[in-house]
């Protein structure tokens, strides 16, 4: 049986060419920052003329699941029985997420 791991501990055994890597990427000069322009005219969000929905009420009528179809156990997605795969635990999966 293994034993088991803290890998939160500190590692103690560190090889010398690790501190070769280190000592190299200390004398590296400091990354410089990248500038952003930024136009203050630029617009964070547009509308688009005659969008507004806020006024509109959607209906749709949900027809409920047929003889001949299932849903996916793995996407939920209702799909025809000829697309209809089992699986080993005997769940129904479609033929893409088989």
């Amino acid at each position: 049986m293994a034993t088991a791991s803290d890998y939160d501990a500190r590692r103690v055994d560190v090889d010398s060419a690790d501190k070769t890597t280190l000592r190299e990427l200390a004398t590296l000069p400091a990354a410089t920052t990248a500038v952003v322009d930024e136009d203050p005219n630029d617009v964070h969000f547009f509308e688009l003329p005659g969008a507004d929905l806020s006024g509109e009420e959607l209906s749709i009528t949900v027809i409920p699941q047929q003889k001949d179809e299932f849903t996916c156990s793995c996407c939920f997605l209702v799909q025809h029985r000829s697309r209809q795969r089992s699986t080993n635990a005997g769940l129904p999966v479609c033929a893409d997420c088989a």
